[in-house]
């Protein structure tokens, strides 16, 4: 067993060397970078530009629309042509608009920019997954889907925290941060080595294929579970808990960003650690236990009579963010023949967009039923109701 140990973490070492997977944790960190980075200054955009909470949430709904509408073509462009030729203008967009967020002083253009900017953002995260399960099989891909997972919560964890200290210098400055595209987008041209498709297939047959396979019952399942989590993340939580420290405990925006940091960090450990979960539970227990995790989360949260005693469930979050998420991709993973990744994971990648566009909508609609605590004990009964259809379709294989 020693032995066992050893080898297998100088595999790790090794692994973790790779020049590929420096680029995949690259564009990592940008998929996560349009909103973590700005949702601490909501607040303050809010006075500034004189609009309400729920005006301010357009911000994210707008920015995720993009991917929640066009990841399947980019997920068809990226098996037909090739991971690279759809990525690399996509981080050129999404550095572009991004940055020109930083000049717009009118929410009108803001918004215009942003949905600029989501269309940039859209092919990130579904391409950088598939871009996994062409390089890496075995132990190998779910360990760097841990890893993976690590490195996109560390740049949560650091975006909320970078982003209110640019906001108490203005509203605007937050928005620059997305010009850091530009360097991940050249070395995705000059260092990632990934293995190109070569289709020969009709497209209709390929469509065909491609549908078949996405309407396996285990995978509609997955998908489920996927956008209820970020319904959850993208309206209860990063939307909405700014306000409510606001409100409630008159936090700065560098303390919200420290809060959502802490969340986020509690996240990297967990998944980083995942593969020794797996060992112990299978995927699909880890899947129901974080939607248990959510549901105590989201309850706990409006009760906390402190900041000091709200970082609990908060830390619970990012815990069962780290053990749901990941395993959910790995699933998938799985699941996705290799010929039509791209399309497959870009469904996943659809529902994530959804599920980030519908967050701060239904989130708005239960502040407007039950107010701020509302929207959270709303999204615990939908944690739990999600907790039975994922025992019920995700069956073990």
């Amino acid at each position: 067993m020693p032995e066992d140990t050893t080898a297998s973490s100088q595999s790790e070492a090794l692994l973790l060397r790779d020049p590929n997977l420096h680029v995949i944790f690259g564009v990592t960190l940008m998929a996560v970078l349009g909103v973590s980075s700005i949702t601490p200054a909501f607040p303050q955009i809010a006075d500034e530009l004189n609009l309400s909470p729920g005006a301010v949430g357009m911000l994210v709904a707008i920015f995720t629309l993009p991917g929640a509408t066009l990841t399947p073509v980019i997920g068809v462009l990226g098996d037909r042509i090739g991971r690279k030729r759809v990525l690399i203008p996509s981080l050129f967009l999404f550095a572009v608009a991004g940055t020109a967020c930083g000049f717009a002083r009118d929410f009108e253009t803001l918004l215009w920019l942003r949905l600029l900017q989501g269309v940039g953002a859209a092919a990130l995260g579904a391409l950088n997954i598939t871009i996994v399960g062409d390089l890496y099989s075995g132990w190998k891909r779910a360990t760097v889907m841990g890893y993976n997972a690590s490195v996109l919560s560390i740049g949560t964890a650091l975006y909320p925290a970078i982003g209110g200290a640019l906001a108490l210098i203005g509203w605007f400055y937050p928005f620059f941060l997305p010009i850091l595209a530009v360097p991940v987008a050249l070395l995705v041209i000059w260092r990632l080595k990934n293995p190109e498709p070569s289709m020969d297939e009709k497209l209709s047959t390929y469509l065909r294929n491609t549908l078949i396979s996405v309407r396996n019952p285990r995978a509609l399942g997955l998908f489920l579970a996927s956008l209820v989590i970020f319904v959850v993340l993208y309206g209860a939580y990063l939307t909405y808990l700014p306000f409510l420290l606001r409100l409630t405990f008159d936090a700065s925006p560098l303390l919200i960003g420290l809060m959502f940091s802490a969340t986020s960090l509690a996240t990297a450990v967990t998944s980083w650690r995942l593969g020794r979960l797996a060992r112990r539970f299978s995927e699909r227990n880890l899947v129901r236990f974080g939607f248990a995790f959510y549901a105590v989360a989201m309850i706990a949260i409006p009760l906390a009579p402190s900041v000091g005693l709200l970082l609990l469930p908060a830390l619970l979050f990012g815990a069962t963010n780290g053990i749901s998420i990941p395993s959910i991709l790995s699933m998938l993973t799985g699941l996705a023949p290799a010929e039509y990744r791209a399309a497959f994971m870009s469904v996943n990648a659809m529902t994530l967009r959804l599920g980030q566009t519908l967050g701060p909508v239904v989130a708005g609609l239960m502040l407007q039923v039950g107010g701020l605590a509302g929207i959270y004990y709303g999204n615990a009964i939908l944690s739990v109701a999600t907790l039975g259809v994922v025992s019920v379709v995700v069956k073990k294989s």
